[in-house]
């Protein structure tokens, strides 16, 4: 009973973990270079990153804009893990894995097919790809309902990229909502989940 109940709080730990990370992080960034500047270190930035500042392509899903962004991008993340969170029960370190490859991904994707984002930051993305993940992972295990999340995610990704984003929405964040990183991290979902269900099917990994 007591390894049941720790292996369902796991996936809520590393959820919490990593949203005091970005509230650390956010709390740094308004005390000016008081204690440390961490947009000025931390940020996705084309041509930091071309100059060998590779952790950024990691470190910029975590910065955010505001605390409307802040806020908005952790409940969404807390949303998408509890949606899921049955997909990550008997791995406790599946989380974990995915979050940093989506991350790298993310980064790695808007550095190469979108040079012209000079600067991003954020987890919308990333979460787009968690969702994205999530859905195939319902799909595998017979739920209906992934098929419609999957459908409803590609159709959300590919109306901003012929029409964009809410006005209101980059209006609160004050930044304009970078489209093209929900494509990236949609696509990044996919790839994750192509991987994880290959090493799955080898290995004969039951969930």
């Amino acid at each position: 009973m007591g390894k049941t109940t720790s292996s369902l709080i796991k996936p809520y730990q590393f959820t919490l973990v990593i949203s005091v990370i970005c509230i650390v992080l956010f709390a740094l960034s308004i005390t000016n270079p008081i204690i440390v500047d961490t947009n000025s270190l931390f940020k996705f930035q084309h041509d930091a990153i071309a100059n060998g500042q590779i952790w950024r392509l990691l470190t910029g899903n975590l910065l955010h804009t505001n605390i409307w962004h802040l806020v908005m991008n952790l409940a969404g993340f807390w949303v998408i893990v509890f949606l899921h969170e049955l997909h990550y029960q008997r791995h406790t370190g599946k989380l974990t894995l995915l979050f940093l490859c989506l991350c790298v991904l993310e980064g790695v994707g808007l550095y190469i097919f979108y040079p012209e984002l000079r600067a991003y930051v954020g987890l919308s993305g990333l979460l787009h790809g968690l969702f994205t993940f999530g859905a195939v992972m319902d799909i595998r295990k017979g739920l209906r309902s992934g098929y419609l999340l999957l459908i409803g995610v590609i159709a959300k990704v590919s109306y901003e990229q012929y029409f964009g984003a809410s006005a209101d929405i980059s209006a609160l964040i004050n930044a304009r909502v970078a489209t093209e990183s929900h494509l990236v991290g949609l696509v990044a979902g996919l790839i994750c989940a192509i991987v994880w269900l290959a090493v799955a099917n080898k290995f004969r990994y039951k969930k």
